[in-house]
């Protein structure tokens, strides 16, 4: 017998296989499917976004319908007339919800910024990370009158008035857990990579964090920190409890000064139907306000101005 080993189809092609079928019922419904599927998420997604900006835009619109008729030179230049009286502005409460917020954000950016980089970089397991992390989300679930009562106590109560700065600090207090927790959120989306990279340069663990992981994080911090802004920018009960309210005007934050929220709530409690069209007013300027604070800082950021960019 031979013990020579054949070689099965030597010297010839092999064989070819016949091409895939994809005209098939199973294939031609797998396809249809899939397109339904597709068209029923994208619907559902449009739907969910007009289910958002549909309330924003009717808020809005009668914001406008009823508030800018009252619009004019008086309201932002005036203070505020006798009861009664036609006429008069917000002049005071403008300027006093600018320096409050200043104030707030002053002091509740940086704390809320620094407080999510030691969480974020340093607090990991640690007992202080821990405690800092369980005190910023209860402190997000915090009623605004009872942060109002306790800023009362603390700061109104010992100097025996009222004061701008009392108000600032009690916004601050309220900015600072949500911008605490989105920095430590943003910070947990840089990529490790990026960090032992710039440690393998020999940079110092403090310089990493400040120009590599803050900077790659910076969009997501900036987004926080306007989220902070516009929620404490209507508050109307801490100031009630702090600020006090005005009926002149003034700058100083040692002393009683108006906010826009305030007026608002005084004039829509009040009798007088011109109050109440100067309320609206006032509401319609709040909402520009903070609508026009939030694109501003979003478009220099988009522009990297705020980014340490060129």
């Amino acid at each position: 017998m031979s013990t020579q080993a054949a070689t099965p189809n030597s010297g010839q092609e092999p064989a070819q296989r016949p091409p895939m079928d994809f005209n098939t019922p199973a294939l031609r419904f797998n396809f249809r499917a899939r397109q339904f599927i597709n068209s029923a998420v994208s619907g559902l997604a449009i739907l969910a976004t007009a289910i958002v900006l549909v309330p924003l835009a009717a808020i809005l619109a009668y914001l406008f319908y009823k508030g800018f008729s009252s619009l004019n030179l008086n309201f932002f230049t005036r203070i505020p007339a006798p009861p009664g009286v036609e006429g008069g502005g917000m002049a005071n409460s403008i300027v006093g919800s600018g320096i409050i917020l200043a104030l707030a954000s002053s002091m509740g950016i940086p704390v809320g910024i620094a407080a999510g980089v030691y969480l974020a970089e340093f607090g990991r397991g640690k007992v202080l990370g821990n405690a800092i992390r369980f005190t910023a989300d209860v402190l997000n679930g915090v009623p605004s009158i009872v942060v109002g009562i306790a800023m009362y106590a603390l700061i109104v109560k010992p100097q025996l008035h009222f004061s701008a700065f009392a108000g600032g600090v009690a916004l601050a207090v309220m900015m600072v857990p949500t911008i605490t927790r989105t920095t430590e959120e943003m910070l947990a989306t840089v990529p490790h990579s990026i960090r032992e990279a710039a440690l393998g340069l020999g940079v110092s663990k403090w310089r990493t964090t400040v120009s590599v992981a803050l900077r790659t994080a910076s969009p997501g911090i900036i987004t926080g920190c306007m989220l902070a802004f516009a929620r404490v920018a209507g508050e109307t009960a801490p100031l009630l409890f702090t600020a006090l309210g005005n009926e002149f005007m003034s700058t100083n934050l040692n002393g009683p000064i108006d906010a826009l929220p305030l007026r608002i709530y005084k004039y829509a409690n009040s009798p007088f139907d011109e109050w109440h069209r100067v309320a609206w007013a006032g509401s319609l300027v709040l909402i520009v306000m903070i609508m026009v604070s939030v694109t501003l800082v979003r478009l220099f950021a988009s522009r990297g101005v705020l980014k340490g960019g060129n």
